[in-house]
């Protein structure tokens, strides 16, 4: 796909088109008006994720596709900027397991393990997100953007 075809799709349609696989900042400005990339051995979702929603600088909405296993992956992407995170493989495990009954248990445990996590960082709401810190990542509350830091213990 290039940015003709996605410049095409969104001259045709009145929905929204979502573009995905959005890895550099550079790409993320054409995103604003367009479209994607697929690329094999990409850096981590997460580890871009910043530069992009700083790219973007609130034009679009920035989703998350792609590393979203637990309740602290959905805190760490929206802690970082995202509006929201499509979770894959985890639903996909839990329909290979148990049909309708499994997708509900593993949407549920992940819903329980952000609520969770929001309790132990001190955060009750999104709008609360406080300075947390996630390894060698910091969470800057009111920017909701991360950013690297010095590990505390090095």
């Amino acid at each position: 796909m290039t940015w003709k075809d996605i410049e095409w799709l969104t001259g045709i349609t009145k929905l929204p088109v979502l573009v995905k696989g959005i890895l550099r900042s550079d790409d993320a400005l054409l995103a604003v008006n367009h479209g994607a990339r697929q690329l094999d051995t990409t850096p981590a979702t997460i580890s871009v994720l910043p530069e992009i929603v700083d790219a973007v600088g609130g034009k679009v909405e920035v989703y998350v596709d792609g590393g979203i296993r637990r309740g602290t992956d959905v805190l760490k992407a929206i802690a970082c900027g995202a509006r929201a995170v499509f979770i894959g493989r985890p639903v996909l495990w839990g329909l290979a397991s148990g049909a309708e009954a499994g997708v509900r248990y593993v949407l549920e445990m992940v819903r329980q393990e952000f609520d969770l996590a929001m309790a132990l960082s001190g955060c009750p709401t999104l709008a609360q997100l406080r300075e947390i810190s996630f390894g060698d990542r910091k969470i800057i509350s009111g920017k909701q953007r991360c950013y690297q830091v010095e590990a505390a213990r090095r």
